[in-house]
């Protein structure tokens, strides 16, 4: 569970559409209501730079400077490591610490392929364990 002041949280989905069933997942996982859910489209131009590309992946999130800094906010990644790895940057940088993550997994066996959620991965308590193993 992670510690928040507020009751809610809001979802920046940079991934595919989370079905209701996964959103109940993650509100249980957190012991919080999702009190919105932002679903930005993640698609790169691979010839193109990609720090630009990321950079206006987090503008379409339309968020104020005082929103990223205060606003509890979860993030579902791009499944495109290279956007994920910058975006994180992006974020950590406009909000002051990492965002706290939602990773799926596959159901197994299921037809068609479907997911569940797995956890929340809480990237600032790794980040601060990790600084105590310099």
């Amino acid at each position: 569970m992670f510690p928040s002041k507020e009751a809610f949280m809001l979802l920046l989905n940079y991934s595919h559409p989370l079905t209701p069933a996964q959103l109940a997942q993650i509100e249980t996982l957190l012991g919080q209501s999702i009190e919105r859910v932002i679903t930005i489209p993640s698609q790169i131009d691979a010839q193109q730079p990609l720090a630009p590309q990321v950079s206006q992946l987090a503008e379409a999130a339309n968020l104020t400077p005082q929103e990223w800094q205060t606003a509890p906010l979860l993030l579902n990644p791009p499944a495109l490591n290279f956007s994920a790895a910058l975006l994180l940057a992006e974020l950590h940088g406009r909000m002051g610490y990492f965002p706290p993550i939602v990773r799926l997994r596959p159901i197994p066996g299921s037809l068609p392929p479907q997911f569940e959620v797995a956890e929340v991965l809480n990237l600032q308590t790794v980040r601060e364990s990790a600084r105590k193993k310099r």
